[in-house]
């Protein structure tokens, strides 16, 4: 038996980069930082920060496009794969990367700033038992009760 899964919460260190296939499919490349502390021997803390590569593809690539900027929390299920290919002169290069098959937009909208308008997407995605993006939740909030549209705040 063998598993490849890896499931990252961290925030986006730029703007998703869109590229798109002859096809037209959409591609999304992300870069998310994910941090953590660790004692540094001297009584004190220090702040690690780990970069991951991302790549989505289809519908949840144009979602990325669409909601996600610099700074935005993200959480990503997916699996880990490397690829290998040729710089331009002739070196055999590797590239590790996630594979993105669930994205969900977490908190509000980080570097994007400022409440209102917005498509549904950023409210009722802040806990990880909220709805894959693009889910049809048919406008209801996470925990079955009234649309959104009826919450006082």
């Amino acid at each position: 038996m063998s598993l490849n899964k890896v499931i990252l919460l961290g925030r986006l260190g730029r703007d998703p980069e869109i590229r798109y296939t002859q096809s037209q499919l959409t591609i999304a490349n992300l870069n998310i930082a994910t941090d953590e502390r660790r004692p540094d021997g001297n009584g004190g803390w220090k702040q690690e920060t780990e970069w991951h590569r991302v790549v989505l593809f289809g519908k949840q690539a144009d979602l990325a496009k669409q909601y996600l900027t610099k700074g935005r929390e993200v959480l990503i299920e997916g699996s880990l794969r490397t690829r290998q290919w040729q710089d331009q002169q002739g070196q055999k290069r590797y590239s590790t990367e996630i594979v993105a098959q669930n994205m969900r937009f977490v908190g509000g909208r980080g570097g994007a700033g400022g409440a209102g308008g917005g498509g549904g997407f950023d409210r009722g995605q802040d806990d990880f038992g909220g709805a894959p993006v693009g889910a049809d939740t048919g406008g209801m909030d996470d925990f079955g009760g009234a649309p959104d549209d009826d919450i006082p705040f």
